[in-house]
């Protein structure tokens, strides 16, 4: 076990649907509201009383860091089932889409992840340890099939990716249509044009 990858507690199988329906709830209300929203909107989203949130959640940096492991997780669990069902430029695409939903939603928390409390201090690595791997493989499978270039990096395109994607409230399609530009510019150079 690393840092970047914390324990969790076994829960029985209602005990973790109840924490992933909070999570949920959670990441949307944020995406919305922002960090600071009320509790009560988060609970009655999630359809659970406020003591289950606290149980589990005691203070509120441990839900939003718990909100960020959750869509990290979600992110990185998309990327099997998208290269199974699809070729590998178009999964590589439609994870990308897939990690732009996870940008949105970071951006919701983003004043509470760059407060320099310590509680949110393991969640870089996090999310390296968990979606850097998971791209490599996709842009790897695209590169290897010879529909990408393969000379740009998991770490450039998820930076690529972030500075591309604007926030989702504001999004008129621009994240789509720059996320096809990219694509289009991964495929450059690679002989399958």
């Amino acid at each position: 076990m690393t840092d970047a990858e914390p324990s969790r507690p076994r829960l029985r199988a209602d005990a973790r649907r109840s924490i992933d329906t909070l999570l949920t709830a959670a990441a949307e209300v944020f995406a919305e509201s922002g960090v600071d929203a009320p509790v009560r909107q988060i609970t009655a989203r999630a359809g659970v009383g406020a003591g289950t949130l606290y149980r589990h959640f005691p203070q509120r940096s441990d839900l939003i860091a718990a909100v960020f492991r959750h869509e990290v997780d979600a992110c990185a669990e998309a990327a099997p089932a998208l290269a199974e069902a699809h070729e590998p430029v178009e999964a590589l695409r439609l994870w990308l889409l897939r990690f732009t939903r996870f940008i949105a939603t970071k951006r919701g928390l983003s004043a509470a992840l760059h407060s320099g409390d310590p509680a949110y201090d393991s969640l870089p690595a996090y999310f390296q340890h968990r979606l850097v791997p998971v791209l490599e493989g996709l842009l790897g499978a695209a590169v290897e099939a010879g529909r990408v270039r393969g000379d740009v990096g998991p770490d450039d395109l998820l930076r690529a990716v972030a500075n591309l994607t604007v926030p989702a409230q504001d999004d008129d399609g621009h994240t789509a249509r720059m996320l096809a530009l990219l694509i289009d510019g991964l495929r450059y150079g690679s002989g399958a044009a």
